[in-house]
């Protein structure tokens, strides 16, 4: 059990580390959760029940720790290095990229909770009903919060939706594969 307690905590590392980054914001940050949440994981590794969600059950100890500290740290500041680096990276001029930029603009100035689950559902990959139980809310709750996060982003780019409802979907790749390669470099 032990061991497959530790293939489970090391495969999901990748996953956290995306969903950390997508929290915090910041590099060191999200590694630094990460790795407060695998202590938290390591320490409470009897409370894990076999054949359950492993990923529902370590973001939702991520999530927990990361609103603990966020709690703790009300009179948060932005980093010096971070505001410098901002301004003077020269960004791409691909058009990809500068779309890229548009959407990630966009994504941030949506509500916490609208970032939460695109983030959950959208980037990372969850069902909704493993973003329910890692939000600890009820799927409908889940679908509802998805669809006007949705609307929101659309209108935050400026685009209207004109999406035929029966139109089939294709399937390209997005989020789940780009922060995929992130974990790998």
């Amino acid at each position: 059990m032990q061991d497959e307690f530790c293939t489970l905590m090391e495969q999901s590392i990748p996953h956290l580390r995306g969903y950390a980054r997508s929290l915090c914001r910041n590099a060191d940050a999200a590694d630094d959760l990460v790795q407060d949440t695998l202590v938290r994981m390591w320490s409470a590794r009897s409370q894990f029940v076999g054949g359950t969600n492993f990923k529902a059950w370590v973001f939702t100890i991520l999530r927990n720790r990361f609103l603990d500290q966020r709690r703790r740290d009300r009179d948060a500041f932005e980093r010096l290095e971070d505001i410098v680096d901002e301004r003077l990276v020269e960004r791409p001029n691909q058009e990809t990229a500068v779309h890229f930029d548009d959407v990630a603009r966009a994504f941030w100035r949506l509500s916490p909770n609208h970032q939460e689950i695109l983030m959950l559902v959208g980037a990372n990959g969850h069902s909704y009903e493993e973003a329910a139980e890692v939000i600890g809310c009820a799927v409908g709750t889940v679908r509802s919060r998805l669809s006007r996060a949705r609307v929101e982003l659309q209108a935050a780019l400026g685009r209207p939706e004109h999406r035929r409802r029966n139109a089939p979907r294709r399937r390209s790749k997005g989020a789940p594969e780009f922060l995929e390669r992130l974990a790998r470099a």
